[in-house]
């Protein structure tokens, strides 16, 4: 589809995309919303300045690194020192909630239509927000998960008790040796389930959702339905950005909205059927709902 790939930006005011959003939403016979990093950013879940600083000082005057990315690919000299900088990361991006109530807003707005969200996101916000986890497909992973490096067989294992530990006896910034994780069935290191490489697990839940998410499309994919497509960036365009306007040409009586500060586009083929909001995202649902109130 898309075959000019002229690409269109977001056009006409704020006021009357946020009331033709409003219109699209609830004329929707189904919402897929499709979420990535700039929707956690917008939640408050930022990973420089201030933020940093409150959890990683000791870290950023120990190795030098100034964000929170790049700690991740530190190479650290021990593994006790790996696990002591990613239990206190996983802790405050996974079990921490986001500063903002972004992901709550989004649930008001949704919650009594027919949806189901695919993310790249892995901090796990939708679930912690009240979103029904049989609607939720998490693509690349979840921090609260853990899986064996090699992997030996493809199961995750829940990290919730680990991760606290690690966090609360670290010393120094190190974990105790004895708080290294290994893979119960085959002994070698235990990593994060994070979709780096070809050795990601994909386990029994993650091809469940999978099921469920493709069921939705097939089910739902000819009616009114709403691709809301929210903080997606062109690092993995192919999970959510490229499908959504497939579909979207495809269906005459879909909607695409792209809600992106500084990256609201879509193809000139389906400009008639799109909403492009250059905007912040926590704005932009504050001002759906406050729409819908005085409607």
């Amino acid at each position: 589809m898309c075959s000019r790939m002229s690409i269109t930006k977001s056009t006409g005011s704020y006021s009357d995309n946020i009331q033709r959003l409003r219109e699209a939403l609830d004329k929707a016979d189904a919402v897929v919303i499709g979420a990535g990093a700039g929707l956690s950013t917008a939640a408050g879940f930022t990973y420089t300045g201030e933020r940093f600083e409150r959890y990683f000082s000791d870290f950023s005057e120990k190795y030098g690194f100034s964000d929170m990315y790049s700690g991740g690919f530190y190479p650290y000299a021990a593994p006790e020192e790996f696990w002591a900088y990613w239990s206190r990361y996983i802790f405050i991006n996974r079990y921490l909630d986001p500063p903002k109530p972004v992901y709550d807003t989004l649930l008001r707005l949704v919650g009594s239509k027919d949806y189901f969200v695919i993310t790249t996101n892995v901090d796990h916000c939708f679930q912690k927000a009240g979103f029904e986890k049989k609607r939720l497909f998490y693509t690349q992973g979840d921090y609260g998960l853990f899986q064996c490096s090699a992997p030996c067989r493809q199961e995750t294992f829940d990290n919730e008790n680990m991760i606290r530990q690690m966090v609360e006896r670290q010393k120094d910034m190190r974990i105790p040796s004895a708080l290294l994780p290994r893979c119960p069935h085959c002994g070698r290191p235990i990593t994060m389930n994070l979709r780096s490489d070809d050795r990601f697990a994909e386990d029994e839940g993650w091809h469940q959702a999978a099921e469920r998410y493709e069921r939705f499309l097939q089910t739902r994919g000819n009616g009114q339905i709403l691709f809301l497509e929210l903080g997606v960036g062109y690092n993995t365009p192919v999970i959510i950005k490229y499908p959504f306007w497939r579909m979207t040409a495809r269906n005459k009586a879909a909607t695409y909205a792209c809600i992106n500060y500084g990256e609201a586009v879509c193809p000139a083929e389906i400009a008639e059927q799109a909403i492009l909001l250059d905007a912040d995202i926590a704005r932009v649902l504050g001002d759906l709902n406050a729409f819908s109130e005085k409607a």
